[in-house]
This record gives C-alpha cells, structure tokens and sequence, in this order.
C-alpha cells in the first residue's frame, strides 16, 4: 500500500510539475495582433501572457520567413496550435506557417503557353527596423553618459593639462592640451570625468566606477608627452584633471527575447540614475550582480519589497514577513561584477536596496 501511494504521489508531482511549467496565456489574449511601430517585445509579451519572460517557450518559429526570430512592424502575431498547445507564430507579408504559399510551389502558364512553377517571395527587411526588446528611449541617454569603468583605468589614462590661451575651462570648437600616452593609431576620444563608485553593501566590493561623459575630442597633433586636442562635442565644461579614453561601441543589441535568467539570481539595486533614491517606471538601475552570477542581456528580474518586522502578539517575539514583488526590470548591460536594468514594471514605489531575484 506504501509503495502504491509513493507512485501515485509521484505521478502527481510530475503532472503538477508539467502544469506548471506550462506558460498560462491571458484571459483577454488576442487571436492575431498586427505589430505597430513604437512596440517592444516586453509590451507584445505582456499581451499575450500572464508571465511575460516565458515567451521563449511558446513562441513558434515560422520556418519560411527569413529571421523568424526578429519582428517587426507590419508582422502579424497569430495563435496556432502544435500538438495541441497554444503557440505563437509569425505571419509576414500574408506568408503564414500553415498556409498553402508557404507549404507548396503553385503550378501557372507563361505567356508562351509553357507550364511554369511560381514560389512565394518575401520582401527582406533590414534587421535594424525590427522592434526592440525594451523601450530604447529610456536608455539612450543613459548609455551616452555613463561608461563602467575598472579601478584604476582613469588615473592611469592621458588627462586634460592645460585649454588653449591657458583657459581654465573649454567646451565645443576649443582646443586644449592633454598629457600622457594616446593610443596609437586611435584619434578619435571620449572625454570624461570620475563619477561616484559602484559598490556592494554587503559585501564592500567595488563593482565598478562611473565615467560621467564631458564630450569628445579630436588628436590635431602630437609632440613628445603633449598633444593638441580639438573639442568636437561637450555636454559640459572641459576642465583640467578631465580624462581621455578610446572611444568606445556603446550601441546597445536590441534584438533578444526577455527571458527569466538560468542561474538562482539575487541580489538589490544599488544606485538609481539621477541621484535619487526613489525608483519608478523606465527608470535605470544598478544591481550587484552581473555576468559571474549568471546574468545576460535581456534577463527579466523581480523586483521585491523587503518583507516588515512585524510583533508577533502571541508568541511575543518580532517575525520577518515574507517578501513581496512589487515590480519588473530587464537587464540591458551585464558586466562581470554588476549589471543596468531599465524598471518596466512597479506595482508600487520602489527604492534602492530592494531585493532583486528571478521572476
């Protein structure tokens, strides 16, 4: 009898396993949706399920269009059935996966009288217009202001010793003299300014230092140790102490599913942009954890409010209620120590130093 109730127990927890694990589609879900201009992957996958960073698992790569994967406006997301679960397909151009173009070359007559074998065509689209995974609007500021930079990298670059006419300060259109070892090869750099560090808390590791951009500058010559720079874009003052780095490729690869994360992540936001410590929606965040621990781009993370210290009146001692997820971020930058998420999703007001752990 012991032996009977452990299978039946077993094949209970498989099923209730397989259940879960099964994406659950909203109760308003459409049946098709035309992809408009404006639209990311989060938003189409907040339309169709309950559990956004699950749409890899549903999501039917249509095999006659060419980069299934990349969506784009015009598309038309329909639901279709395979072994009789519910899937999303792509449908382009009115070539869908199940229909007869698709499948099967259409036999016709030339003018000549001669039977000919007509295939469906499909328009390419270049790859830069498909829709983005997250908002880039929110992040495009971001990433031409902020560079990560390793501990000592700054104070070892070529820095700004002296502005032309012995200015103090200079800004677009000036040139100004900078000390130290240029690159060779390279005439084109960032100029930047220390900002404040990246660190953990808990763990009093640096994560990482912030890069504030000043603007860019030009190599007009070389002599010995000096060079003569040409500012060719400020956002602020060049002042003396200001650094120069290699300019560096800080566009951002879009085109990625959201996803929960492989590995256990937790960890807390550490720092908002702005100086604040109030967090919202499109806001960009700093968590203390990064590629080491298992992120990549494109991960999706809860964002939870520490449980409150509560007296527990009969038993008279103080107990932790549990944590509660008050909001979503996606991962945009992962570096090896630290990442940036981009919050696109806060049921209330969230803060730094609330906890971050898969969704």
């Amino acid at each position: 009898m012991k032996k009977i109730l452990l299978t039946l127990m077993a094949a209970w927890l498989s099923v209730a396993v397989a259940f879960a694990a099964e994406p659950s589609f909203r109760d308003d879900v459409p049946e098709r949706y035309t992809v408009k201009e404006g639209d990311t992957l989060w938003d189409i996958s907040a339309m169709f399920l309950q559990d956004p960073w699950l749409w890899p698992e549903i999501w039917e790569a249509n095999p006659q269009i060419p980069n299934p994967h990349l969506i784009y406006p015009g598309d038309v997301i329909a639901m279709v059935y395979v072994d009789g679960k519910p899937r999303l397909t792509i449908e382009r151009n009115g070539v869908s996966s199940g229909s007869a173009a698709a499948n099967r070359a259409a036999p016709a007559r030339s003018a000549d009288g001669r039977t000919v074998v007509l295939t469906p065509s499909i328009k390419k689209v270049p790859n830069d217009r498909a829709i983005p995974a997250l908002p880039l609007d929110a992040i495009n500021n971001f990433l031409t202001r902020i560079r990560l930079v390793a501990e000592g990298e700054l104070e070892s670059a070529p820095y700004v010793v002296a502005g032309h006419e012995k200015k103090l300060i200079g800004g677009e259109g000036d040139d100004f003299y900078v000390r130290g070892a240029l690159q060779p090869g390279v005439d084109f750099y960032g100029i930047y300014r220390k900002g404040d560090p990246y660190i953990d808390k808990e763990t009093k590791e640096l994560l990482g230092l912030k890069a504030e951009d000043i603007g860019s500058g030009q190599v007009k010559k070389v002599d010995g140790e000096v060079a003569t720079i040409a500012a060719t874009r400020s956002v602020r003052e060049i002042r003396i102490g200001d650094r120069l780095l290699p300019h560096e490729e800080r566009r951002l690869d879009s085109a990625f599913f959201p996803v929960a994360p492989d590995a256990d992540v937790k960890g807390k936001i550490i720092s908002v942009e702005g100086g604040v410590t109030q967090v919202g929606y499109l806001d960009v965040v700093a968590i203390n954890r990064g590629e080491r621990d298992g992120l990549e781009v494109g991960n999706l993370l809860g964002i939870f409010k520490a449980g409150e210290q509560v007296q527990d009146r009969v038993a008279g001692d103080l107990i932790t209620l549990p944590s509660e997820r008050a909001g979503m971020l996606m991962v945009f930058r992962a570096y090896e120590k630290m990442s940036f998420g981009l919050v696109l999703h806060a049921d209330r007001p969230l803060a730094v130093d609330d906890e971050v752990a898969n969704p």
